[in-house]
This record gives C-alpha cells, sequence and structure tokens, in this order.
C-alpha cells in the first residue's frame, strides 16, 4: 500500500516547489515561524518538522538566532521511498518492468537451490491464488514471486528496488488487474521460472519480456 504522506511532509513538498518556482532563491531567508504557521494554516511542530526535513536534505540552512536560508534551488536529496511516494504509477511501473528483464537475465545465471525452492513456492502459491483467492491474494503472491527472482539475481540493490517499485503499486494492480489476469500468465512464469532453473538467462530475458507485455 502506498504511505499517506504527513502533514509535515505536505508542508515541506510546498515550501521545495516555492524555492524551485523561484519564490525563494539561494541565500534567502525564510519567513519567521508565525508567518509559514499562518500561510498553511499548521501548527509550530509541524513547520518544524518540514523545516528539518528541508534541512536534512541540503535545501535549508538553520542559523541560529538569525534564521533559515535557501541553501540551493537544486532538488532535494530524498530517499528512493519518498521519490517512489510522489511518482505517477506509470512512472513507478514503467521501472518495475525494466527491473524484471535483469533481475530473470540474472536469476538464471546466480540462482541458487534455495532460491528456487522459493521461486518454485511463489509460483504454486500464485497459481493456488489465481484459481481460488481473491485479487489482492494474487497481487500478494505475483509480488513475493517476482522479489524472489529479484533476490535470486545475488545483486541487493537490484532487489530493494523491486522491492519498493511493487511495493508502491499495489492499489494500482487491484485496480488495474483482473483475478483471470493472473491465470492467463499463469504458464508464461512457470516458463519463465523452468528457464531460470535451466540457467538460461537469455530465455528467462526474452519469457519476461513477454510478461510485461501482457
Amino acid at each position: 500500500m502506498i504511505t499517506k504522506k504527513s502533514l509535515s511532509e505536505e508542508v515541506a513538498e510546498k515550501i521545495r516547489e516555492q524555492i524551485a518556482g523561484g519564490r525563494y532563491l539561494p541565500g534567502d531567508r525564510l519567513p519567521i515561524e508565525p508567518e509559514l504557521m499562518k500561510s498553511f494554516g499548521v501548527g509550530r511542530s509541524t513547520i518544524r518538522e518540514a523545516i528539518k526535513l528541508l534541512t536534512n536534505a541540503g535545501l535549508l540552512r538553520a542559523q541560529q538566532g538569525v534564521g533559515t536560508f535557501v541553501e540551493q534551488a537544486g532538488p532535494l536529496r530524498e530517499t528512493m521511498d519518498q521519490r517512489l511516494q510522489r511518482a505517477k504509477e506509470q512512472e513507478v511501473d514503467e521501472i518495475r518492468q525494466l527491473l524484471e528483464l535483469k533481475i530473470a537475465e540474472k536469476a538464471a545465471r546466480n540462482r541458487t537451490e534455495e532460491d528456487l525452492e522459493k521461486i518454485s513456492q511463489h509460483l504454486a502459491a500464485r497459481k493456488a491464488a489465481a484459481v481460488e483467492g481473491s485479487l489482492a491474494d494474487c497481487v500478494e503472491a505475483d509480488i513475493a514471486f517476482h522479489t524472489a527472482i529479484a533476490v535470486a539475481s545475488g545483486n541487493d540493490i537490484l532487489a530493494d528496488l523491486y522491492r519498493a517499485a511493487a511495493g508502491h503499486l499495489k492499489q494500482w494492480f487491484l485496480s488495474r488487474y483482473h483475478q483471470a489476469d493472473f491465470q492467463k500468465t499463469y504458464l508464461l512464469h512457470e516458463r519463465l521460472f523452468k528457464a531460470i532453473r535451466a540457467a538460461d538467462g537469455e530465455k528467462a530475458w526474452k519469457i519476461a519480456s513477454e510478461i510485461i507485455s501482457k
């Protein structure tokens, strides 16, 4: 599920947009807390937390006894999770699809017997969910299957990126797909598992490409 932004994160985003739009330039001092509270209609603690977020991100600089100044007008140094939260679903899905190609190829080359066992278990759970379970079960099982492949790739960064992208798309999947879609694509997923088990990276890439085109 996509996590809802806190009030302080929303205020921080609005201030960031004001800076990016040129309302405040590098070196400018932000209005004092009471003015910001009035402007955004929030309390003092929310303003302070928003300022702290932007300061930690390198966008603002707090000078004790003087004020808070704009440090730079460039983009925030956001965490990947924060960036995904404000991305469009289609953008995140493009990332997920590209990742699925690479993790399939690398999993075929780097998977262990333990990896294969986990992928096989999630494939079976995906099939069961498609036949009997709810759409939510189908989505969870499908994500678990591909995440297991990502882990099998042997690249922790790829695995983390896939987890993050898929996690932010759960609700979108539920609105976009039907249970029948998971039944129709089962054989493709089974073929993908067999290609990974056979250590055929080229074939795994090709099948993953077929899957994401469905």
